[in-house]
């Protein structure tokens, strides 16, 4: 894993990493959890996870004390706008604020990249997410 940033959670002292997935067992991991907490729920089968454009997308993982439990994917729409779809975070790690860290994360590359907007592609039970 390409380590991207390193926290240390205020209130259970855990160690909260961001890292790009590099690696085919790091991918693999990667695309196993994005079908585990975005397409499994729906019934969706397994492959439904990738996209075709996936190649061209930024990839993120939610880690805590190195156990994988969130994902997000960033892609450039153009130059000025950066889409975040595919976000999500294991359910026994909801409702912690856990997933702000991707956004973050994920907010940071495209002001890096000179994004003027970026859209969140979200279910609708994930709409108090941000607001």
């Amino acid at each position: 894993m390409n380590v991207l940033s390193e926290f240390i959670q205020q209130e259970s002292g855990q160690k909260i990493i961001i890292a790009h997935p590099e690696s085919e067992e790091e991918l693999n991991q990667y695309y196993q959890l994005r079908h585990e907490i975005l397409r499994a729920p729906w019934n969706q089968p397994p492959g439904s996870e990738k996209v075709n454009d996936d190649n061209e997308a930024i990839h993120l993982s939610l880690l805590i004390d190195d156990l994988m439990i969130g994902v997000c994917r960033l892609h450039f729409n153009n130059a000025d706008e950066a889409q975040i779809r595919f976000m999500g975070v294991k359910s026994e790690f909801r409702n912690q604020k856990l997933g702000d860290y991707l956004m973050v994360a994920a907010e940071n590359i495209s002001k890096s990249n000179h994004c003027k907007s970026i859209f969140l592609q979200a279910r609708v039970n994930a709409v108090p997410l941000r607001t």
